[in-house]
């Protein structure tokens, strides 16, 4: 696919706390942009605050908090998209020495987290691609749709910290904007009804708890998705800011059973809309709930046209192997 690529200074950061300060990806403008697939030329770009310490609670920089992510950069790594022919999607990581990086710890069963959503929070995806021996990771290209696309990249240098580096990709043609779904507390796909609970609320641990059924029946035979029962991303709309946690418990563990109920420690940094996607494995096939939750803050006002836990009905997708790989 010929893409006209964007580089931005949002990245994501993988952590269960993903910072405060709203503004701060609005405030960190577009630092480059490249003709489709070509390098950046600037492996060792700063899109201000690369390098700074990020443990899992987000970057320390001139800014304060900076919430994971928000980088296209980081601690001397850099994603870079490259030349690709039609239908591929490729990239790489450029590593402190200016070179690809070739060594990557396996996280959660891959080495490689390839997630892509759109900049108006449809078409969400979650892929592993794979590397080939020069550094570059290929994948057959999960942006479907015209758009800009938000591309993350989650892995884990060898030798380094967690990270998520994040680029915008422009995808040609004639653009189709899609609004939020209406408010809900459920989503449907495939036969599955997923319930959300919880209130979540800004700067604070929130525990949501997702319950999925089938048919009006309760699952209690969810199978082992990477590692997981469960895997809720939180994106917020605006920067798209990043949030990857998964539910408490793992397989195997007294007392995390196998559904049909999945709780989430989640701390969203801010009052605000969110979009979250919940994959689950059953009977062999990955699907995906999405839900619009409003973050309100406590005594504060609520944005305009957003409801609290909210879903959208007709979201989300069960094809086997579509949106996953």
């Amino acid at each position: 696919m010929n893409t006209a690529t964007r580089l931005s200074g949002f990245a994501l950061g993988l952590a269960a706390v993903f910072g405060a300060a709203y503004g701060v990806g609005q405030l960190t403008g577009p630092v480059n942009v490249v003709a489709a697939g070509h390098d950046s030329g600037d492996s060792g770009h700063d899109s201000g605050g690369a390098g700074h310490d990020s443990g899992d609670s987000g970057h320390e920089g001139a800014a304060g908090h900076l919430p994971g992510g928000l980088l296209v950069s980081d601690r001397g790594y850099t994603l870079v998209p490259v030349d690709a022919p039609p239908g591929e999607f490729a990239f790489r990581i450029d590593g402190p020495d200016g070179g690809p990086v070739t060594d990557y710890d396996v996280t959660h069963d891959e080495r490689m987290h390839l997630i892509v959503a759109r900049r108006d929070l449809s078409g969400f995806r979650h892929v592993h691609p794979k590397l080939t021996g020069d550094g570059t990771w290929r994948i057959a290209s999960p942006l479907d749709s015209p758009g800009v696309w938000r591309v993350f990249a989650d892995f884990t240098p060898t030798g380094g910290h967690p990270l998520t580096l994040g680029v915008d990709v422009t995808v040609p043609g004639t653009l189709t904007e899609r609004e939020l779904p209406a408010p809900a507390t459920s989503a449907t796909v495939d036969g599955y009804t997923v319930s959300l609970s919880g209130v979540p609320q800004p700067g604070t641990s929130t525990m949501l708890t997702l319950t999925v059924a089938r048919d009006g029946t309760p699952v209690t035979d969810l199978e082992p998705y990477l590692g997981a029962y469960g895997h809720l991303v939180a994106l917020r709309r605006g920067d798209l800011a990043y949030l990857h946690v998964h539910p408490e418990g793992s397989p195997g563990d007294e007392g995390s059973g196998p559904g049909p109920q999945l709780s989430f420690a989640t701390e969203f940094p801010s009052a605000g809309v969110y979009r979250l996607y919940l994959d689950f494995r059953h009977r062999a096939v990955v699907r995906t709930a999405e839900f619009t939750v409003q973050v309100k803050d406590p005594g504060g006002a609520t944005e305009p046209g957003a409801g609290q836990a909210t879903t959208g009905p007709e979201d989300g997708h069960g094809v086997p192997g579509h949106g996953h790989d």
